[in-house]
């Protein structure tokens, strides 16, 4: 299977999501931008993949990033970043969406688990009530939240920045 057989569209997945179902699958959910992947990001996803068996990824589309994050967002459009994810082991399935959040993702696809990052508990998860309407559950996953895209994106501007490579040496 290449990568790019990963990238599939909601209704597809509502299809594979349904049959892995009858298989009884533990099918987990994870979403956000990903653009300019980092550490942070292969944890966050890592420790997803580890709640469940079968790990998709919401991904924001390149108009929602943008409402998001600002202008010159996102650096690299949004089938690129699908890409790369599907290049991690751990990542089952990619799916794309436009909303500025994941709850019509996950009223569609009713994962039984919805895996946030450590910048949330599970009481402050924006979509827990959605995710609970359904009978599903939230989970915290990850390290904490140390690494961020702005923070690379700050390093990489001209004249800012220090070289990371000096501040690791004793």
């Amino acid at each position: 299977m290449k990568t790019t057989d990963k990238i599939a569209s909601i209704e597809d997945l509502q299809t594979i999501t349904a049959d892995l179902k009858q298989q009884g699958k533990t099918l987990v959910l994870a979403n956000g931008c990903f653009d300019l992947l980092h550490v942070g990001h292969i944890r966050y996803l890592q420790g997803a993949k580890e709640m469940g068996d079968v790990l998709i990824v919401g991904l924001n589309n390149d108009h929602s990033v943008r409402k998001l994050k600002g202008s010159g967002r996102p650096v690299m459009p949004d089938y690129e970043r699908a890409e790369i994810l599907t290049a991690f082991s751990c990542v089952d399935y990619v799916v794309i969406f436009k909303e500025l959040t994941v709850e019509n993702l996950l009223l569609r696809l009713k994962p039984d688990i919805h895996c946030k990052g450590t910048d949330y508990t599970t009481e402050t998860v924006p979509e827990r009530d959605v995710v609970r309407s359904y009978g599903g559950r939230v989970a915290i996953v990850g390290d904490p939240k140390s690494h961020s895209t702005q923070d690379l994106i700050r390093f990489l501007e001209p004249n800012r920045g220090t070289d990371r490579r000096d501040e690791s040496k004793p």
